[in-house]
């Protein structure tokens, strides 16, 4: 009789293939105090260690971790609405870490491998099937990260092919609203494949525009109310100041290059400034008798002969 308990025990570990003896403090506890067998005690040993290891890490990840990560984020001034995302990515992560670790601590190693090997196969069938989707997401974290444009930005992209004022900036896409007030959807990796024109990014902005006059004017007369009118323009820089150069003789025109700075510049201040320096300029030529001369093209016995004739001329 003596020995029948100790045969029971022995076929329970060998049908089980856990001993009395392999049980840590819960699951002898339950062993004893719950009249339940050894395997069953494993199994719920197992299952609370994996319960408590991973609300602890999970805990651990959400109040430490994932506000490092934010406090990180703001000390590189990086936008709330770009921040979005990037935490949510980082809430995942800390998921994922607190389930494999909790499963190795619940000793599920071999369903853990299994599982592994199956995440493997699956990740690799969605990567070959999602290789745009991947690359978008790839490029939204460069563009976070490396912050060519921001929110509120005018950029310009494909060799000046488009351009617009950046409205949101998501893993995937950007959305850029265009200056006739149509919004582009556009792939992040369409972005950062390619050169972006970020005209407004530094605190000054400089702009150049070409006025052509007769060969017959004044061309110091004509540089100086250009000049004049930059400086009389409240939003034009003095300091860097404006410059005149000439940088053409045409077939009709002499070509003077105007290059002006303005301070703090947005698209809508560009295109302000920009014609209302012009108009000034213009208005004040037609005072100084400076005419724009435009090219003519005049057919004769089917030869074609080419001149100019200033605005004002009479016709011949």
């Amino acid at each position: 009789m003596i020995g029948v308990p100790g045969a029971l025990q022995a076929q329970e570990q060998t049908e089980s293939g856990v001993a009395a003896e392999d049980l840590g403090i819960i699951g002898s506890g339950l062993e004893e105090f719950g009249a339940i067998n050894v395997s069953t005690a494993s199994a719920l040993e197992s299952a609370i260690l994996f319960v408590i290891a991973f609300f602890v890490l999970y805990l651990l990840g959400r109040l430490f971790f994932v506000p490092l990560v934010s406090r990180a984020f703001d000390r590189r001034d990086l936008d709330e609405h770009a921040q979005a995302p990037l935490l949510l990515g980082t809430r995942l992560a800390v998921l994922f870490v607190a389930i494999a670790v909790a499963f190795g601590f619940a000793d599920y190693g071999n369903f853990l491998v299994s599982m592994a090997g199956i995440a493997a196969a699956g990740a690799l069938a969605i990567g070959l099937a999602m290789q745009n989707v991947i690359a978008n997401f790839v490029a939204g974290v460069f563009i976070y990260t490396d912050k060519p444009f921001r929110i509120g930005d005018w950029i310009e992209w494909d060799d000046g092919t488009y351009s617009g004022v950046v409205e949101d900036i998501s893993l995937r896409v950007t959305r850029v609203r265009t200056f006739d007030n149509e919004l582009l959807t556009v792939p992040n990796s369409a972005l950062t494949d390619n050169v972006i024109k970020n005209p407004v990014d530094g605190d000054r902005l400089r702009l150049k525009f070409d006025f052509g006059i007769g060969y017959d004017d004044d061309i110091q007369e004509a540089t100086d109310i250009i000049v004049e009118e930059a400086q009389n323009h409240p939003e034009i820089m003095d300091n860097p100041g404006p410059s005149v150069r000439l940088t053409e003789l045409g077939d009709s025109d002499v070509g003077l290059q105007s290059r002006i700075w303005i301070a703090n510049p947005s698209r809508s201040d560009f295109v302000r400034v920009r014609g209302e320096y012009v108009t000034n300029v213009k208005q004040r030529f037609d005072e100084a008798g400076i005419d724009i001369p435009y090219p003519v093209r005049t057919l004769e016995g089917g030869l074609s002969m080419q001149g100019s004739r200033r605005i004002g001329d009479p016709a011949e």
